[in-house]
């Protein structure tokens, strides 16, 4: 019934499209009329447009004349030869109408699911160009900078020949030039780059100038699932150097190589123990796998190898001997009996073996009680005490306050040690765990590679290098130490953010990408957008094979050598997508051993991406490639590869995300063009050895193929495809996990920031500062006078003593002691007398400018700029120190779950109370501090000479070097208010043989100047 009530009335997104078709063949007819207007009179609608929308015209009353103009413009640019990343390409995109559907549901803040090759990149000028028409910030976020500049070279032409103008954001782009490229109507840059400038202008920037955004109105997010699902899962972090630094690496990283190599060494022993007593007794068969567990399981082949499956998952004779299929299933059957409740206690005795258990699946590892005493011996002797166990403070505290032979100030002394021990032996701890993480779970050319000296992560989604960006929690410092690299200082959370909560702040957001629909879900219950479906302009032709299952890597790699031999010899390009740096680099050396000319992509070579590109659609190509050749550029076929069957893409596994995969295929066939894609994937490929179904063991058991004949059936892409869900939904539970936490902070952030900023910008910030006292004075009189029914509920005296304390006032005694008044009114009238005192503080601070030279760099009241200073001085340190504790807070709160608390509820409740502590302490802080400031004027200083910048022609002796002098100072400018101490050039036209105005006394061509030909 509802099927036919679908075919009769269509579905939801059958309705929407027959809706924008409509809109779409007004947008036709404003493009014929628009054909007979000169170039400048179609420019000249940009001006109109703005017009009319100040007059009271909406963006939907505009879109489909915005749009025409915009499909007029690209019509006449058609032939136009346009300078795009090195070298001249010829503009010949004129938008079809499934591109103006695409581009109406772009601002209609949907997101538009257009395959590979349809144009996503032109689709997104014309919601750009409506939008930017308001005059407020438009963005178009990508995943990377080189198609950030590509796109505002290429398409961005468009814009700028219609009157806007375009700026590209990279990593690259100086911090001193974001403002002006933020200035701009249109801004294309990546996600990172986007979400750490708010980071910056509302953590770092001390003044307005500094910041550089200008708010969030619309955004376009090209490859929304990769940016929005996939990169998602990990926020925002700018971190800075931590004041104390504690850091254990070195010290320990020997130690650490010595345990892995124990263990790796241990299980090498067990392995071929169990290959051997496979081989000698012919116990590869299903009689091994149904092997009485009354026996002893130590002397079972399958259980050694069960066991250093749990120690060293990647074991080459665990890895080979598991080709078997009867083998396998023995080892998995161990599995399944240590799964039972009542097998629980032999397991734990089994696991006590090893030095140390991986759980491969969980991304995590345990150390054993074997392993901490081996730890523990190791480092005998060395006098750092038992690593694994953290001292009791109040226990110690306790002992300390008991010693009665202790005076009151040795007792202060011992409990800061006990605090600076306690300190040190968590970080040691902490310090340890991340190595063994470096060690045991992150693999060099899979996580990260080794350039110039230096640890760049690879990300695991794109396969490209992410320069700039550190693995957090210490993480980047082991994987140095392992490495042997320099290890980089330690530090610690200056601001943070997700990327869901940073893109929330957008009043319209939009998206487009080849791979949404699998995913439309989590789009609209966390951005509130929907996803939509663009019919593609020609009919995909595409052959899309089974996949080839192999139980070996071996058998796998040749069987794609053959394949690859048999489609290059027809002449077809070949585009060859890996998992990893590593496996596209071992793929090479297989092809180069082969004679196969082949060009590799990877994070090593991303540089040279577009150059790659570019010829990977030539006859005979063969482009091995990570991730990175799966997002935002077209492979366009050379003249005659159509005709031979075009674009063949080969993978060489299964990703984890069903997208990758997807996007992969995608390469080929676009536009109607010829193509095929087929999958090579065998047991030993972490999907199908960490995540496939067990039946699919019992299935090859039953059908074992002969050696390197493949397994290919329907029923096996639907058991990948399982384990590939289940993947997708553990990521997804991770995302989620980290959003929920994050919306806890991000409504502390949002007021934190706010209150930050109207002190940044207010024109009067003494009025702030006056307010702030007033707060302070009223909160803390809240403490002191809660009842009059008890003597401790209401206490005068201890408010009085309070306020003499931390402000310069004094209150004669009993100043609070009337009757009449409550607890806000006794308030008021302390915070009258101290912001009296703050009043004539300022006065006098100021007044010290009297006697001085007038100096237009000065502002009219100077003291109230160091005012304001002060208050987001106050506001970062504090702010910084409530970060770290909340991620302490974090890390202890998923430790209650044992006593079946939900850490999230103890999470918000605790958050709650430490931000509100947190505001309190604050306010105290800068409300102290805004009368510890003092003025002071220091004298001029004569410019100093850096020889380190002469050139040669300076080595004349009759010709006098340039001075780098330091920034101009006012006679008795104070410190505070001087510029950044960089060095300049000295650049003034005072009569050389003058005084020298600094005041030094010397003439001004000895002292400051410099001749008029340096000038």
């Amino acid at each position: 019934m509802f099927g036919l009530l679908k075919k009769i009335f269509g579905t939801a997104q059958d309705r929407i499209l027959n809706k924008y078709r409509k809109t779409v063949d007004q947008i036709n007819v404003w493009d014929e009329k628009f054909r007979g207007l000169s170039d400048d009179q179609l420019r000249q609608k940009t001006t109109e447009f703005k017009e009319r929308l100040k007059k009271g015209e909406t963006l939907d009353d505009i879109l489909p004349e915005a749009y025409a103009v915009v499909k007029n413009a690209c019509r006449r640019m058609t032939g136009t030869q346009i300078h795009v990343s090195g070298y001249d390409q010829e503009w010949d995109m004129v938008p079809y109408d499934v591109q103006l559907i695409g581009a109406i549901a772009l601002h209609k803040g949907s997101i538009a699911e257009m395959m590979t090759g349809e144009g996503k990149t032109l689709t997104a000028v014309m919601p750009l160009y409506l939008n930017a028409l308001t005059e407020k910030p438009v963005h178009l976020v990508t995943v990377n900078d080189y198609l950030a500049q590509r796109d505002c070279q290429w398409v961005g032409t468009v814009c700028r020949w219609l009157g806007l103008t375009t700026a590209s954001l990279t990593h690259e782009t100086p911090q001193d030039k974001r403002r002006e490229v933020y200035a701009a109507d249109i801004v294309y840059g990546t996600a990172s780059e986007f979400g750490f400038d708010y980071l910056r202008d509302n953590s770092i920037a001390t003044s307005k100038f500094q910041q550089v955004q200008r708010g969030y109105f619309y955004a376009i997010i090209d490859e929304v699932d990769s940016i929005l699902i996939d990169e998602a899962r990990t926020p925002l972090i700018i971190s800075g150097p931590t004041p104390v630094n504690r850091q254990m690496y070195d010290e320990l990283k020997a130690g650490v190589a010595q345990l892995v190599r124990l263990q790796r060494d241990y299980c090498s022993r067990l392995a071929s123990e169990a290959r051997k007593a496979l081989e000698n007794e012919g116990q590869g068969s299903e009689e091994t796998s149904k092997k009485k567990k009354s026996d002893d399981p130590t002397q079972d082949p399958l259980h050694k190898l069960w066991l250093v499956g749990k120690g060293t998952p990647h074991n080459k004779i665990l890895v080979h001997m598991k080709e078997d299929p009867d083998i396998r299933a023995g080892i998995d059957n161990w599995d399944l009996h240590y799964y039972g409740e009542q097998n629980k206690e032999d397991r734990a005795k089994a696991l006590a073996e090893l030095y140390i258990i991986i759980d491969e699946k969980a991304s995590e590892f345990e150390l054993t009680d074997k392993g901490s005493h081996n730890w523990q011996e190791s480092t005998e002797g060395v006098g750092h005490g038992d690593d694994f166990v953290m001292l009791d403070i109040s226990h110690e505290f306790v002992k300390i306050d008991e010693d009665h032979s202790l005076t009151a100030e040795e007792k202060v002394q011992r409990r800061l040690a006990v605090q600076e021990e306690d300190s040190k032996r968590k970080e040691r701890a902490h310090n340890l765990r991340q190595l063994l993480r470096a060690h045991l779970l992150m693999e060099k050319d899979v996580d990260y590679i080794v350039q110039e000296g230096k640890i760049i992560i690879i990300d695991e989604n794109t396969g490209r290098p992410q320069p700039g960006r550190r693995f957090s929690d210490g993480l980047h410092q082991a994987i140095e130490a392992k490495e042997g690299v320099k290890i980089q200082r330690e530090t610690q959370t200056y601001a943070t953010i997700t990327l869901q909560n940073f893109f929330r702040m957008y009043e319209k957001l939009a998206g487009m990408t080849g791979t949404a629909t699998t995913e439309a879900g989590e789009f609209k219950q966390v951005y509130k957008i929907e996803v939509l479906e663009i019919p593609t302009h020609r009919d995909c032709i595409r052959s899309d094979f089974n996949d080839e299952i192999y139980m070996s890597e071996r058998e796998k790699y040749n069987a794609i050598l053959v394949d690859v031999r048999a489609v290059h010899e027809k002449g077809r390009p070949i585009l060859i997508g890996t998992e990893s740096v590593e496996v596209s680099e071992k793929l090479a050396r297989i092809f180069k051993l082969n004679k196969l000319e082949h060009t590799v992509l990877n994070a090593k070579q991303n540089d040279k991406e577009a150059e790659i590109i570019a010829h990977a659609g030539r006859r005979g190509a063969i482009t091995i490639a990570t991730n990175m050749a799966g997002r935002g550029t077209d492979i366009k076929l050379e003249p005659g590869i159509a005709e031979i069957g075009g674009l063949y893409v080969l993978a060489t596994t299964r990703h984890q995300s069903r997208r990758i995969d997807r996007q992969l295929r995608g390469r080929c066939a676009r536009q109607g063009d010829p193509g095929t894609s087929k999958f090579y994937i065998s047991f030993e490929d972490s999907l199908l050895r960490l995540f496939a179904s067990p039946r699919l063991t019992a299935i090859i058991q039953r059908f074992r193929p002969p050696e390197g004949e493949p397994i290919s059936a329907s029923l096996l892409n639907k058991s990948i495809e399982t384990a590939q869900k289940r993947i997708e939904q553990r990521n997804a539970a991770i995302r989620k996990h980290t959003l929920e936490y994050d919306d806890v902070m991000n409504k502390q952030r949002q007021e934190i920031y706010a209150f930050r900023n109207d002190v940044l910008h207010s024109d009067d910030v003494v009025s702030i500062a006056i307010q702030l006292l007033e707060s302070v004075c009223v909160s803390s009189a809240d403490k002191f006078f809660q009842s009059r029914n008890t003597e401790e509920g209401w206490d005068p005296e201890g408010y009085r003593e309070w306020l003499i304390r931390h402000f310069p006032v004094s209150f004669p005694e009993r100043y609070f002691d009337e009757d009449l008044l409550d607890s806000q009114e006794l308030a008021a009238k302390a915070a009258e007398r101290v912001v009296e005192s703050f009043k004539e503080k300022l006065k006098f601070e100021n007044g010290k400018f009297q006697n001085i030279q007038p100096n237009p760099t000065l502002p009219t009241n100077p003291a109230n700029e160091i005012v304001r200073n002060l208050m987001v001085r106050g506001i970062d340190q504090q702010w910084q120190e409530h970060l770290l504790n909340m991620d302490h807070l974090r890390t202890e709160v998923n430790l209650r779950a044992a006593g079946n608390r939900d850490p999230l509820l103890e999470f918000k409740h605790e958050a709650f109370a430490a931000f509100d502590e947190f505001s309190h302490s604050v306010r105290t802080e800068i409300a102290q501090n805004l009368f510890r400031f003092e003025i002071v004027f220091r004298p001029a200083t004569p410019p100093v000479l850096d020889v380190s910048q002469l050139t040669a022609s300076h080595a004349n002796p009759d010709e006098e070097p340039k001075a780098i002098a330091p920034p101009v100072q006012a006679p008795g400018m104070p410190n505070h208010l001087m510029p950044p101490q960089q060095p300049v050039i000295a650049k003034d036209k005072t009569n050389r043989n003058e005084n020298c105005p600094c005041g030094s006394g010397k003439k001004y061509k000895k002292c400051c100047g410099v001749s008029a030909d340096e000038e």
